[in-house]
């Protein structure tokens, strides 16, 4: 009863705070069944922003629906992860966030941010959504930015839709020196929190886009003006967003009361250059950092180590993401309500 109550709470502030929409044929995933709906959100220090919703449904009614929430210098290409999720009877949902590729305006600043919170209106439209079309267990998929969105979100939040949090390489802390990471980092939040247009150069170069993209050494194909090739440069008000996300976050304990599976690599790759090892590590995050802060956010935390993973688990190559799907299913067979299988 308390369940229902909160969940009928949740979708009614959803559906007031979220305009109408109309689904139509998504141009940048083709003839693959996926659908997009554009959402009109609150304007905000930039003007007119939206969010995107993507979905595919399965054959049959679905009991259960998946929510995947992209990283930084990101949007939802991964149609292969999706059509897995499909395949097992899943209602399949992605949003592309404010900012970000289908939800991109021009005059925007890419991927701009000032505070992590502004992204949740974005996911609650997604569960008005998914609530709307009859379902009310959710499974919260996020990868890397998406990951400290997902996670912020669920501890703020505590969402009653959502049954359980898959993480694919969640950036829950900076892979930087000790020394930025305690000086650097909090001297920028601090002026990003007075001037967030104050630009950051990023370092780095195309290693980890090359170990992605088809003709060059990877196998995928996505628009490179929505995911650049190079990591953009950032303002000090992102640094700042995301500095607040990681600390507000990593000073709970265990914030999170559902199962959370935490995958990433088994090792990392530093340099700007590509070498063959770009191709079987991680090339963006520390994933001894995502170990040592995953196990802090539920007291039923599984880590899933990958051998030969890339920073987006679901874009290493065809045996590695079959132990990637493998160790998704197998956990949710485990997790799921009921131990049942949508």
């Amino acid at each position: 009863m308390i369940r229902q109550f909160l969940l009928s709470l949740v979708v009614t502030v959803c559906v007031l705070g979220c305009e109408a929409h109309k689904w139509a044929a998504d141009s940048l995933t083709g003839l693959c069944g996926y659908e997009t709906a554009t959402i009109i959100q609150p304007r905000d220090y930039s003007g007119d922003v939206v969010s995107t919703v993507i979905r595919k449904l399965p054959a049959s009614a679905a009991s259960t629906a998946v929510l995947y929430i992209h990283g930084f210098n990101d949007y939802f290409f991964q149609t292969e992860m999706g059509d897995r999720f499909v395949e097992r009877g899943y209602a399949f949902y992605a949003v592309d966030l404010r900012k970000y590729g289908r939800s991109y305006r021009k005059g925007q600043r890419m991927f701009e941010v000032r505070n992590f919170k502004e992204y949740f209106a974005d996911l609650d439209s997604a569960f008005s959504i998914i609530a709307g079309s009859g379902i009310d267990d959710v499974i919260l998929v996020g990868h890397s930015t998406g990951g400290l969105v997902t996670s912020y979100y669920m501890a703020l939040t505590h969402n009653p839709m959502v049954r359980c949090l898959i993480l694919n390489s969640p950036f829950l802390d900076w892979n930087l020196s000790k020394f930025n990471e305690n000086i650097g980092v909090p001297i920028v939040s601090t002026i990003g929190s007075i001037f967030p247009d104050f630009k950051i150069k990023q370092p780095g170069g195309t290693a980890y886009s090359e170990s992605l993209l088809k003709g060059e050494h990877g196998e995928w194909s996505y628009d490179t003006s929505l995911k650049l090739r190079k990591s953009p440069d950032v303002t000090a008000g992102w640094i700042n967003a995301v500095n607040n996300a990681q600390c507000n976050l990593n000073a709970m304990v265990m914030p999170i009361g559902l199962p959370v599976l935490v995958m990433h690599s088994a090792r990392s790759v530093d340099g700007s250059e590509w070498n063959e090892e770009h191709n079987r590590a991680d090339g963006v995050l520390d994933v001894n950092d995502i170990a040592r802060r995953g196990w802090n956010l539920s007291p039923a935390v599984t880590e899933a180590t990958v051998e030969d993973g890339l920073h987006d688990l679901v874009l290493s190559r065809p045996e590695v993401r079959e132990a990637v799907y493998d160790t998704i299913f197998n956990w949710l067979d485990r997790n799921s309500r009921n131990n049942e299988t949508p």
